[in-house]
């Protein structure tokens, strides 16, 4: 059964939906699997860019 998906809001919350994204790894593109994969790797992204931030180094002069 799926489950249903919810925005990522807490810690614990970016844990669980990394541990789903691994269980429907290989999922078939445009099943109701591999669209649940999709729609967590999106929130994913946009929990990690605005929670771990990868920086720009500094320009040396």
């Amino acid at each position: 059964m799926i489950m249903p998906i919810k925005p990522i809001k807490t810690e614990a919350d970016y844990e669980t939906a990394l541990k789903e994204i691994e269980q429907l790894w290989g999922t078939n593109y445009g099943s109701p699997e591999g669209d649940k994969f999709d729609m967590l790797v999106t929130l994913v992204e946009a929990y990690e860019e605005e929670h771990y931030p990868i920086l720009l180094p500094e320009r040396m002069t």
